[in-house]
Order: C-alpha cells, then structure tokens, then sequence
C-alpha cells in the first residue's frame, strides 16, 4: 500500500514521536476489515501486545486499506490522560489527508500529534526503553 519512501517517512514520525515519550505508538495494516472497523483494531490491539507497556500507553492506528477504514485507539493509561475530543482532533487530521490520497501524510501528522500529546503525559525518562517496534506492523 505504501512505497518504500513512504514507509520510511511514516516510520521517521514514529521515531521522531516517541523520542521525547515513554509512549509507543504503531501502525498496523491490514487490506479488509470485516467487522466494525474499530471492533476489529482493539482485537488487532491486543493481538500485537499494545497493553504490554509498562504505563499503559501505547497507542495504534490501525488502517484496512481495501475498505479505507481506519481507527485510533489509546491504551488505559494514555486514555486517562488525553482531553476529551483528542481521539476526534487525530481521525480529523487523518480523514483530511485521507480525503486527498495523502495516506502516508495523514498518519504521519497523526503520529506527530500524538507524539506531542504523549510527550506531556509520558515524558521520556532516562530508564525508558522502546518496548514495542517502531515498524509498520500486517
């Protein structure tokens, strides 16, 4: 779905992300999803072990790319902390750049502000650790 280039900018936003936060963030594609999309990405959340940080804070996009559905999901800890709306303000960000066949600009953007938001719940602490992988999961 995403050339080369493109992957590459998408995972330099979640490293860019997740350089000032204990938070992590993926992104996982799949080509159809065949149930509510967002019932299907807490599944795929709990299948790539999104709830196995230490604070609870990780955060997935999930895209199925043949429907062009998408969902934004917070783990509990990053939930408790994200004003109400935040969820909302992320999919706009990404429904704009989708709308315009800017995929790879729309998640990106949306990693970014999530990154920011992370940032000032889960600031980075010198302990921290990359507890999950940065690349683009299937």
């Amino acid at each position: 779905f995403f050339s080369k280039k493109e992957k590459g900018q998408i995972l330099a936003a979640i490293r860019e992300a997740e350089r000032n936060t204990s938070g992590e963030i993926r992104v996982h594609l799949e080509y159809h999803a065949r149930e509510p999309v967002y019932g299907h990405a807490q599944k795929i959340f709990q299948r790539i072990g999104m709830t196995k940080t230490a604070q609870r804070n990780g955060v997935l996009i999930f895209l199925a790319t043949g429907n062009k559905k998408f969902a934004v999901l917070g783990d509990v800890g990053i939930n408790e902390k994200v004003p109400e709306g935040f969820w909302n303000d992320v999919v706009q960000i990404m429904q704009e750049h989708f709308k315009q066949n800017k995929f790879a600009e729309g998640i990106s953007e949306a990693v970014l502000r999530i990154g920011e938001k992370l940032k000032t719940c889960f600031p980075y602490e010198t302990h921290d650790k990359n507890e999950l992988s940065d690349g683009i999961s299937y």
